[in-house]
């Protein structure tokens, strides 16, 4: 699984053929289809299982509550946290993903997402309810903003960098909530 999934992240979904993921792993193309019905099996285990971790510990977070900054904050912090044992999976997630949404074995996708979205952005508005965020701002377009900043990262993080992901998080942490000005706006 894990060969396939870093295949599929180098070469793409589309250019990975079984045959490929066969030779990495160094075996005959016809054993995989002992374990999978077919290369979109193998996709499929590699994203569901992402996305049901993720979700679990995104609602984990809410479980255990806080204002809103303080969710955010959890939140931000499990994605960076998914970057190392699951960069495969967001890699295909950047690349692959309105391909794949085209099927209807991966509708779970767009209610990931959908589910995902109302999530952050449900924190978001809740902040600028209180007052803890500015209310001039989109919610729902500052939580794709933040999305789209989040999973990028999967591109130039490195785990053996100056910063491991718990470091990244805490930097995009106080970009996000604090900004880069010094004065006011």
């Amino acid at each position: 699984m894990r060969l396939a999934a870093e295949l599929f992240a180098e070469k793409g979904y589309q250019a990975t053929t079984v045959r490929n993921i066969a030779d990495e792993a160094g075996i005959l193309s016809g054993s995989l289809y002992h374990h999978f019905d077919s290369k979109e099996s193998i996709v499929d285990e590699i994203l569901s299982s992402f996305f049901d971790e993720l979700n679990a510990d995104n609602k984990a977070v809410l479980e255990r509550g806080g204002d809103p900054r303080t969710v955010l904050t959890e939140l931000v912090r499990n994605c960076f946290r998914t970057l190392v044992p699951h960069r495969a999976a967001v890699m295909v997630m950047q690349n692959d993903w309105n391909y794949l949404r085209q099927f209807d074995r991966f509708d779970y996708l767009a209610r990931a997402e959908e589910e995902t979205e109302r999530l952050w952005v449900g924190q978001i508005k809740r902040g600028q309810e209180t007052g803890l965020f500015r209310d001039d701002i989109d919610a729902r377009l500052t939580y794709r903003m933040i999305r789209d900043t989040i999973w990028v990262a999967v591109r130039w993080f490195q785990p053996a960098g100056p910063l491991d992901a718990e470091g990244v998080a805490d930097h995009y942490v106080a970009v996000l909530f604090d900004g880069i000005s010094t004065g006011p706006r």
